[in-house]
């Protein structure tokens, strides 16, 4: 154990070190949690509650979730031909980024409204009337088309869209705080409606090219049978049965320019079927299939700006200048797609109507140069070449007859789909009314409300901890003042057997309540029949107590503190009600407990004590020993306690620090020495008065009393300074009221102390040890 600070001839040893920061272990955490549990537990239970609270103020959603796979995989083609408007570009980069914002679009809220007719369903809408409709289902009035699209905005704000990376399936999940069957009808009629949407679409693309292509057959025909009427017109009047074409130029030419028109015919009408079908087609289908590019980019740049604009509202409110911001640009970029599509629409229309004019000012040359020859051949064999153009026209329509028929058949094969429901969008798995609410959750709430308030509880314990600078434990001070902690104290409100309670300066009397059961409350009751028990003799009258054995390791460490015997020993503190006069009290009773011949001198010349606590008169004493008016002998008292004698301060001195700098003073100690074994001095605080320093620069050295939870960091360490600097020779320190649930070396050994060998009930006369 450490010695001191100072040896007597006065020579500074090496300055203690000041506060050293030390790594906070496990033990110092669960100290600092033990002190302040209640605080935690408030927190805990405040949490607790308060996540009670939401759940019970919360509405209960319920959720329901339909799965979706979406292939890329075409129905069947249209005369033949990949370029026709309907048909996605199945391998396009845009194609599924696409049918996620089609689910998400209030289109497709409309068509699920329609559906599950939620404008009439009274808990959706409530109060809501049935909508003036027409005959394919769709509202006819203007009002009941704002009613359909505000609840398309309601019902849609419930659903979600989560793509299954590095699959073809797609998660349809609705959320809403209506019945549990609710949220599955829902979600299952999105799916059907999205499944029948694309159905409708190509079909409705499909029949539009039918019904052109019927309406040419049927021009076919009656052409076939009007040049069929003239074909056997002439052969009746001109009795030609075959002619041989290969004999005569001119019907060469006329059979080579009857082949090229009915080549331009055909590509006239497949170009003019091309262009109705446009004409019918989306626009956003035609700028799909765009060959330059630029619908694709604009498009790619408007789904980041919508995913990086939907995940700043997670951060971010929408008034919020970022936000309004990338709202700004979005809006832009979104009239820059539709521009674009709408020039890539009319770009596409155009170019289609183009070639149907240039395939039709084709047919009308070749027809006119037809004619022309025929006029020729009329001239010259009208007759033969009348018969070969007819046979011409009847063969070449015909054909073009055969193969409008297999378009037309083809056509409608997807027709057909809508009926059959086949698609290339099908549902996995159904949505099933829920069981239960997805939220709130009760667990996850009270265990939200539970790990928030323990972590808002260690941080302001953390918090109170590091604003608190008193002194708590024997860590503290020896880190604190690098003196050793001869002692610790417990407190009798924590252990039973410690302080009862200080009176302030004024008034040092410190009652006691010894034990915890009706054995102690009875020895107390008896106690307090005989005389009143104090603090400062409860090593007397409790030797088995916890707080007895506190002060007689006290008295070890004295006597194990310095190579030479310590004589004369000051007690101080830093301030007031720290326990100092319990302390010396206490120290000389155990010192005398070991036979030897003590000395308690009341140094305290400002506010004494030990007269109150041995109860023997004041009237002369200390300060009348240094004034002259008596001799050591006449003040000396005698106590209940054997080998235990005490000097009282006697009548309070208008001068206290004289008279104890005094060369009296001096030769009081020298006499104490000589005619006891030990001397203790009780001396007044040390930062209020500077009596103590002259006290402890006569005595073998100073024992410093700090009271633990009381006296500041700062205190402690200006009353060590204090002493280094007049020179004194300190000790060690002894921490007074030490609770148990500070917890650290002290409070473990003092309730190992209990267990073991101490007791709050002192045993009968006559009975063992």
């Amino acid at each position: 154990m450490s010695a001191s600070l100072f040896d007597r001839q006065g020579t500074v040893e090496p300055e203690p070190p000041r506060e050293q920061t030390s790594e906070l272990n496990l033990s110092e955490w669960l100290q600092i949690v033990r002190r302040r549990w209640i605080l935690l537990a408030a927190t805990c239970v405040i949490g607790v509650s308060v996540a009670s609270v939401h759940y019970a103020s919360m509405d209960k959603v319920y959720q329901a979730t339909t799965v979706l796979q979406i292939e890329r995989r075409a129905l069947t083609p249209l005369i033949g031909s990949n370029q026709t408007p309907w048909l996605e570009d199945w391998w396009n980069m845009e194609y599924y980024p696409t049918q996620y914002k089609l689910l998400e679009s209030r289109g497709l809220s409309e068509r699920v409204v329609r559906n599950l007719r939620l404008a009439e369903d009274p808990i959706f809408n409530p109060g809501g009337k049935p909508l003036a409709t027409g005959g394919d289902g769709a509202p006819t009035a203007e009002a009941d088309l704002a009613v359909v699209g505000q609840l398309a905005n309601r019902l849609r704000a419930g659903l979600i869209v989560e793509p299954v990376r590095q699959t073809q399936l797609v998660s349809l999940t609705y959320r809403s705080t209506y019945p549990p069957d609710f949220a599955a009808r829902v979600v299952n009629g999105f799916a059907e409606a999205f499944i029948d949407w694309g159905i409708e679409n190509r079909s409705t693309t499909a029949g539009n090219a039918s019904n052109f292509l019927t309406s040419q057959i049927e021009t076919l025909k009656k052409e076939i049978q009007d040049k069929e009427s003239q074909l056997q017109a002439v052969s009746r009047t001109s009795n030609i049965v075959e002619l041989d074409s290969g004999s005569n130029v001119l019907n060469q030419r006329l059979e080579a320019i009857n082949k090229s028109y009915s080549d331009a015919l055909r590509d006239r009408i497949e170009r003019e079927a091309r262009y109705r079908e446009m004409t019918s087609t989306p626009r956003e289908s035609i700028a799909e299939n765009g060959t330059d590019g630029l619908y694709a980019d604009r498009k790619r740049k408007v789904l980041e700006l919508e995913r990086e604009y939907e995940i700043g509202l997670q951060t971010f409110k929408e008034d919020y200048p970022k936000m309004a911001e990338m709202r700004a640009a979005l809006e832009t970029e979104r009239k820059n797609l539709a521009k674009v599509v709408s020039e890539s629409a009319d770009k596409g229309r155009q170019a289609a109507y183009g070639e149907y004019q240039t395939s039709l000012r084709q047919e009308r040359a070749l027809e006119a140069e037809m004619r022309g020859l025929k006029t020729e051949a009329l001239d010259e064999t009208s007759a033969s070449v009348e018969y070969h153009n007819l046979s011409l026209e009847v063969e070449t329509r015909r054909n073009l007859l055969d193969d409008v028929l297999k378009a037309q058949s083809e056509t409608e094969v997807t027709a057909r789909l809508q009926g059959t429901r086949e698609s290339n969008v099908r549902i996995v798995d159904r949505a099933l009314a829920p069981g239960g609410p997805s939220s709130p959750n009760l667990k996850k709430d009270l265990s939200s409300g539970l790990l928030f308030g323990l972590v808002f509880g260690a941080g302001l314990v953390l918090l109170l901890e590091y604003l608190d600078r008193t002194v708590k434990t024997a860590d503290q001070v020896e880190r604190l003042l690098g003196l050793p902690t001869l002692a610790v104290i417990p407190d009798i409100n924590d252990t039973g057997s410690g302080y009862g309670g200080y009176r302030g300066y004024g008034g040092y009397g410190y009652g006691i309540g010894l034990g915890k059961g009706k054995g102690s409350r009875r020895w107390l009751e008896k106690k307090k029949n005989e005389s009143a028990t104090r603090i400062e003799l409860v090593p007397h009258e409790g030797p088995r107590l916890a707080v007895s054995e506190a002060y007689r390791s006290l008295r070890t460490a004295l006597m194990l503190a310095s190579a030479r015997e310590l004589k004369v020993v000051a007690v101080t503190s830093a301030v007031a009600s720290e326990g100092k006069s319990a302390t010396a009290t206490n120290l000389a009773v155990v010192m005398a407990q070991l036979g030897r011949r003590v000395l308690i001198i009341d140094a305290d010349l400002r506010k004494p004590r030990l007269h109150e606590v041995f109860q023997i008169s004041n009237r002369a004493g200390l300060v009348t020993y240094l004034t002259g008016g008596a001799d050591f002998d006449s003040i000396l008292g005698r106590v209940p306690v054997p080998q235990l004698q005490v000097i009282p301060s006697g009548p309070i001195p208008p001068n206290p620090s004289e008279l104890l700098s005094s060369d009296r003073m001096r030769e009081l100690i020298r006499l104490a020495r000589g005619r006891f074994d030990f001397v203790v001095i009780d001396t007044p605080p040390l930062l209020p008065v500077t009596d103590a320093t002259l006290v402890g620069d006569q005595v073998d050295g100073v024992v410093i009393c700090l009271r633990a939870g009381k006296v500041t960091r700062e205190e402690a360490r200006a009353c060590l300074d204090r002493l280094k600097r007049a020179g004194v020779k300190v000790l060690g320190v002894v921490l007074n009221r030490h609770l148990l649930k500070q917890g650290g070396y002290a409070g473990r050994r003092y309730q190992t102390y209990e267990t073991y060998g101490g007791s709050d009930v002192e045993p009968k006369a006559g009975s063992a040890a």
